[in-house]
């Protein structure tokens, strides 16, 4: 069930069949796609589209609605599991033929219930696969069974994280669920993890995970014409350029911050292609963002990259076992490191100085995590699009520490610029912008 605020607006066509102003069709080289019928400019709602099944991050319980992800304060509780938070008694009511997948499980396996969010959102798609009779509003342009599993392009080790899910399905859901086959089971939790969209706020911070079939079929580019954004569990679909009847609707899929070799490492291992865009085949912005000291000898550049990448792959998987002392202190190790070889603006140095500016907002240290910020800000607006929503988030992120540390001409300035590029992303009606203008107007 999806709330009516959360559907798409009556200019869209609610038809089964058909999204008005796009089409599907044979992308060449690409499989399937969308194309727009008629001219928009930038910040045109290409199409609304309400997930067909969503789940929110337990991390973000109490802060978000359940149901509709709407956050606010003062949140009414589940009386049973009091883990599920909700808006009112009618979102609790329209959430609850999901949530008794949970709530009982949550009361017995106490602090032992810990399924995955991809397990948590395939039992989800499964009752509503039950219950459902006909293509719904997410379905339009694409059934739900349609989407790409890429079962077969699969590695052991994805293959064997999508078996410990499925054990995880059966051993905390089997009191209210059938389950298909072994093998159909796999089959659609490769689809969701092929095509599943995390939703995240206007920080870019996790809220959940979602469905959406009709989104599915937007393809890659690293030079996108669209950006998906969300209003609660919807995913808006807006131009980021002017298009003209015809054009196929790009969106991307990953980070555009990195050189071309590990964009297409990342699609390959996550998406299972390589992407062909002019930029891929150029390169063109590969020096600017790998920018080296003058006179630095090309094995080094090369021995520095290669200790980068490995460095940042280390610090994901320390993330779960360090302190965040532990993790600052990896920061500005490998900062000092990379420094000896790299410029500033290198996005290996600008990723590690992310990660730190994190840790230290997580550790509370805010002149340190401002600092941080500063020294991101220059090389973000050169090497981002303009309307990036890394850009946008680092501009509120900063924004905003400048305002709890009483520097407030500088944080409303910063706010601004966050705002221009949130007014047409997320569209000037987005409850974000109207937080946003409170927060500018509080001293």
């Amino acid at each position: 069930m999806v709330p009516l605020e959360h559907r798409p607006p009556d200019s869209l066509s609610t038809m089964t069949g058909s999204i008005k102003g796009l089409e599907r069709f044979d992308s060449p080289g690409k499989g399937r796609g969308l194309r727009v019928l008629k001219a928009h400019k930038v910040g045109d709602l290409l199409f609304s589209c309400p997930a067909y099944s969503s789940v929110l991050a337990v991390e973000e319980r109490g802060d978000y609605c359940a149901f509709c992800f709407n956050r606010k304060k003062d949140l009414a509780r589940c009386g049973k599991c009091k883990k599920a938070f909700y808006c009112n008694a009618k979102c609790q009511k329209a959430d609850w033929i999901m949530h008794k997948l949970e709530c009982s499980a949550m009361v017995a396996f106490g602090e032992k219930w810990c399924p995955s969010e991809i397990t948590r959102l395939v039992a989800r798609i499964l009752v509503k696969k039950k219950s459902q009779k006909e293509p719904c509003l997410s379905e339009k342009m694409m059934q739900l069974g349609e989407m790409q599993s890429h079962l077969d392009d699969m590695d052991s080790e994805k293959r064997q994280t999508s078996e410990s899910d499925m054990a995880q399905l059966h051993h905390f859901y089997s009191k209210h669920l059938d389950f298909p086959d072994h093998q159909e089971l796999l089959h659609l939790f490769s689809q969701v993890s092929c095509n599943g969209f995390t939703i995240e706020d206007e920080e870019l911070s996790h809220l959940g995970t979602a469905v959406y079939p009709d989104v599915a079929l937007l393809n890659h580019s690293c030079l996108p014409n669209a950006i998906i954004t969300f209003k609660g569990t919807s995913a808006e679909i807006r131009a980021i350029k002017v298009m003209k009847p015809g054009d196929e609707v790009f969106i991307s899929y990953i980070d555009l911050l990195y050189p071309t070799d590990d964009r297409n490492n990342r699609l390959s291992d996550s998406y299972f292609f390589i992407c062909k865009c002019q930029e891929c085949k150029s390169r063109s912005q590969d020096k600017l963002k790998l920018k080296v000291q003058k006179r630095s000898k090309k094995e080094d550049v090369s021995s520095m990259e290669h200790y980068a990448r490995k460095a940042i792959q280390e610090f994901r998987a320390a993330k779960i076992c360090k302190t965040p002392s532990e993790l600052l202190d990896i920061c500005e190790q490998s900062l000092e490191k990379m420094g000896s070889v790299f410029e500033e603006s290198n996005v290996y140095m600008l990723h590690v100085m992310y990660q730190a500016m994190g840790v230290c907002l997580f550790m509370e240290d805010l002149e340190e995590a401002i600092r941080y910020g500063q020294k991101l800000i220059k090389p973000y607006s050169q090497l981002y699009s303009p309307l990036s929503l890394n850009l946008s988030s680092l501009f509120l992120k900063l924004g905003r520490l400048y305002l709890t540390v009483d520097k407030h001409p500088a944080g409303v300035n910063l706010l601004k610029k966050a705002m221009a590029i949130m007014e047409v992303v997320h569209g000037k009606d987005h409850p974000y912008l109207a937080e946003l203008s409170k927060q500018m107007k509080q001293k």
